[in-house]
């Protein structure tokens, strides 16, 4: 009698591509799903404009600098707003105004999911740390 081993490649699959941002810059549609690591001190990072064609793209932002060294300003575009809570803070749901991860009180580990849920809306779908909306 044979014996037969089956094997699956899902946990390779499920893997979100880890990228680190070294550089104030943007992220485009085609890196959606993807997870974003920050460990330089003032980075702006801008999002791609949401339209019919990239409803659902997804985005994670993690600081992996030290402990109460980095701001991370997430910047949508002027027509877009971040909408949604992280830790008792509500962003502002304000066309064109940044989410930030506050440099004092930012943590190793701190970050923010936003999905493109609806025209013009990026929405908080996981997060944790001190974030603010831009005044």
């Amino acid at each position: 009698m044979s014996t037969t081993i089956t094997t699956s490649n899902d946990v390779l699959r499920a893997r979100a591509k880890q990228t680190t941002i070294s550089a104030t810059g943007s992220v485009d549609a085609n890196e959606a799903g993807g997870e974003f690591n920050i460990a330089t001190d003032a980075l702006v990072i801008t999002l791609p404009t949401i339209d019919a064609n990239n409803l659902g793209m997804e985005f994670t932002f993690r600081n992996t600098g030290a402990d109460g060294n980095n701001i991370i300003t997430l910047s949508p575009a002027t027509t877009d707003s971040v909408n949604g809570t992280v830790a008792a803070v509500q962003a502002g749901g304000v066309a064109n105004k940044d989410w930030i991860n506050t440099k004092a009180t930012a943590n190793k580990g701190d970050f923010c999911t936003l999905k493109a849920v609806a025209l013009t809306e990026w929405y908080i779908t996981g997060g944790d740390g001190v974030w603010a909306s831009e005044a």
